[in-house]
C-alpha cells in the first residue's frame, strides 16, 4: 500500500511537471500550446512530387529550428487526411500544411484545428478558403492552363482530338488548371482542337495507365494527351513508348524531370512543364512559420521572407482565398532534360 501511495505521488509530481512545461513552452514558442512541431500531410504515399515536396517543406522547418512530421495516407482519399488531421490536432502542434484530396471534405477538421490555434496553410492542391489561412500555390493557375492548351495546340499542328488525363476528380488544383484549359480551348484559335475527355487516373500509376490505354482504344484518332499530373504523365509516358506510339500520340503537361527524361528523350513527350517541388515545399514551410510567428495573418499585401527564396507577398486567390506564387512553370525538352533529370 506504501509503494502504492508513493507511486501515485511520483506520478503526481510528474503531471505537474509536465504541465508546468507546457505552459512554459507556450509562453515561449507563441505557437498552438506552444508547439515547435509543423506537420505537413500530403496526398498519399508513393508519389515521387509528394516525396520531394515534403522533403522540401521539412529542409526548411528544420532550418527555422523545428521539428518537422510529415505524414500521407495510402490512398489518396479525404478520409484518410482527416484522421491524420484529427491525429496532429491531439499532438498540439503549431502549424499544418495540407496537400488536400478535396476541396470541401477537409473543412471541419481543418476548421478545428483552425480554432485550437493551430495555423493552417494548404499547398499544391488548395482547401476551401474557410479552411485555411493562406495557400502556397505553385504558380498562376491561368497561365498553367493556358501553357498546357498552347502545348497541345503546338504538338498537333492545330487541329484533331486531345484528352487530359488528371488525377483525381476531386483534385482543386487539377480541377481550376483543366477549367482554365477548358476556357481557352473555347477560343477561335483554338477551334481545331477537339477535347474528347477527362480521364482520372487518381494520381495511381497502375489505374493511370489503365486510363491511358483506355483513351488510345477508344480514340483511335487521338493526337495528344495532356497530363496535369507527374503520376499520370509518367503513366502516358510509359504506354507511348511501351506501343511504339512516338510521333502518332504526343504527351504534355506537368512531370519530373527524373522520371521524364526517358520519355522526351525518346520522343513520347516532346515537352513538358513543371516547378521545383523541393522549393514548393520550402516556401510553404516559411509560410506557415510566418503565420505562427505573426510576421503575417494570411491577409492580402502582406509580405514575409522565406531565406533562400527571397520575399513573397500575399494576393488574392481564385477562389476567393489568398495566397502566394512559388513562380511560373519551366519548360524542359531535349535541350535541358539532362540538366535536370538528376536533380529531381
Amino acid at each position: 500500500m506504501k509503494n502504492m501511495t508513493r507511486k501515485v505521488g511520483v506520478l503526481s509530481l510528474i503531471m505537474v511537471a509536465i504541465g508546468t512545461t507546457a505552459v512554459f513552452a507556450s509562453g515561449q514558442q507563441g505557437g498552438a500550446q506552444g508547439s515547435d512541431r509543423y506537420a505537413i500531410v500530403f496526398k498519399s504515399t508513393g508519389n515521387p512530387f509528394g516525396e520531394r515536396l515534403m522533403s522540401g517543406y521539412e529542409s526548411g522547418i528544420k532550418e527555422q529550428g523545428f521539428t518537422a512530421i510529415l505524414r500521407a495516407p495510402d490512398l489518396p482519399t479525404a478520409e484518410a487526411q482527416i484522421q491524420m488531421v484529427e491525429q496532429l490536432i491531439a499532438q498540439r502542434v503549431a502549424g499544418i500544411c495540407i496537400v488536400g484530396n478535396d476541396f470541401d471534405a477537409l473543412q471541419p477538421v481543418l476548421t478545428k484545428a483552425k480554432n485550437q490555434g493551430i495555423k493552417v496553410v494548404s499547398a499544391d492542391s488548395s482547401v476551401n478558403p474557410a479552411s485555411r489561412l493562406l495557400h502556397v500555390n505553385q504558380a498562376d493557375s491561368e497561365k498553367i492552363g493556358q501553357t498546357l492548351v498552347e502545348a497541345a495546340y503546338d504538338l498537333t499542328g492545330g487541329s484533331g482530338e486531345i484528352a487530359i488525363l488528371s488525377a483525381t476528380s476531386q483534385a482543386s488544383n487539377q480541377n481550376l488548371w483543366i477549367d482554365y484549359m477548358k476556357k481557352e480551348l473555347a477560343k477561335p484559335q483554338y477551334s481545331g482542337l477537339n477535347l474528347v475527355k477527362v480521364a482520372y487516373g487518381d494520381d495511381l500509376r497502375d489505374k493511370s495507365v489503365s486510363e491511358t490505354e483506355g483513351l488510345l482504344l477508344s480514340y483511335p484518332n487521338l493526337k495528344c494527351i495532356i497530363a496535369p499530373t507527374t503520376v499520370g504523365i509518367a503513366a502516358a509516358g510509359k504506354v507511348i513508348s511501351d506501343k511504339g506510339l512516338q510521333g502518332k500520340v504526343a504527351i504534355t503537361g506537368l512531370g519530373l524531370p527524373s522520371e521524364m527524361g526517358e520519355y522526351i528523350e525518346n520522343g513520347a513527350c516532346p515537352y513538358m512543364y513543371l516547378w521545383n517541388p523541393i522549393d514548393l515545399g520550402y516556401l510553404a514551410s516559411y509560410a506557415v512559420s510566418a503565420l505562427v510567428s505573426g510576421k503575417i495573418s494570411g491577409k492580402t499585401g502582406e509580405g514575409f521572407t522565406a531565406a533562400r527564396l527571397g520575399t513573397y507577398t500575399v494576393i488574392q486567390a481564385p477562389d476567393g482565398g489568398t495566397e502566394i506564387l512559388l513562380g511560373p512553370p519551366f519548360k524542359f525538352d531535349k535541350a535541358n532534360i539532362n540538366d535536370w533529370k538528376n536533380v529531381y
